[in-house]
């Protein structure tokens, strides 16, 4: 082939959308695995290979023995392996040593120029899944109520303040007062915490307005629905056009019964 994809494979489901996609489209990809399980993953790669420690050395060579020209990086990492150097292979720790910032956007911007600088090129997954990316306006469950729409405006307002910093890509909002702020946790975390601090309040999710969209385009899916229904959030305002929906039809299905509000929000990209 002239032009292999590989994809880097971490948790969730997406990278389970992208395999099928591709394959599909008479492309299957080699697939390097960070999953605690490959799962369904297999039945749409051309060939799997477990990594269980971050390795670039390893992984670099492999790529270039398999004729891989191309890779997509999609699932979740958790992002304390940052502090496990221990982990990592030695090209991965003097990778890491070199970097002067260690939140998401600076470590993922270097991994691109550290793949782009052996020759292979990343892909960006938006065009894979157009589809699945959020639209403006209602999406899901029931209409928000005035308070909530007046919310999630406060949510992106903080967000757009905050995410520039690396941080704050889901904030939580209730009566006009922020509950809480993503971090190093991850959403699921995060929604949990804001439900141990008040009953009620609205969910904004949004992207980096200057994010390379090769890379961590937000997704959420139903058990994003199922983590706020058990903090009694009440209504999800997503960045339209930019944050990806899983699983949509259950998705649909977990809002309507747990009666949560899913919106579309646009956001400028221009800063």
């Amino acid at each position: 082939m002239d032009n292999q994809i590989a994809l880097i494979a971490g948790e969730g489901s997406l990278p389970v959308v992208i395999a099928s996609r591709l394959t599909d489209n008479c492309n299957p990809p080699v697939v390097y695995s960070i999953r605690e399980s490959i799962g369904e993953l297999s039945e749409y790669a051309l060939d799997v290979i477990n990594i269980t420690k971050p390795d670039f050395g390893f992984t670099i060579k492999d790529m270039k023995k398999r004729g891989v020209k191309s890779i997509i990086m999609a699932g979740t990492v958790s992002k304390t392996l940052v502090f496990k150097p221990s982990l990592f292979d030695l090209t991965t720790q003097r990778f890491l040593a070199g970097l002067l910032f260690r939140d998401d956007h600076s470590i993922l911007g270097a991994i691109v120029d550290f793949l782009e600088k052996e020759g292979i090129s990343v892909l960006s997954y938006r065009d894979i899944v157009p589809d699945l990316l959020a639209k403006s306006g209602h999406i899901a469950g029931r209409t928000p109520t005035k308070e909530e729409l007046d919310d999630a405006d406060y949510g992106f307002s903080i967000c757009r303040a905050v995410v520039p910093l690396s941080f704050g890509q889901t904030v939580i909002v209730n009566k006009r007062s922020v509950v809480a702020v993503e971090a190093m946790e991850g959403t699921d975390a995060t929604l949990l915490r804001a439900g141990s601090l008040c009953k009620g309040g609205t969910v904004a999710k949004m992207m980096r307005l200057d994010q390379d969209e090769r890379y961590d385009i937000p997704a959420v899916g139903p058990d994003t629905l199922r983590h706020m229904a058990q903090a009694k959030l009440n209504c999800l305002a997503l960045h339209a056009g930019w944050t990806l929906i899983l699983e949509p039809e259950e998705f649909q299905a977990v809002a309507k019964k747990e009666n949560i509000s899913v919106i579309g929000v646009e956001v400028c990209r221009s800063l």
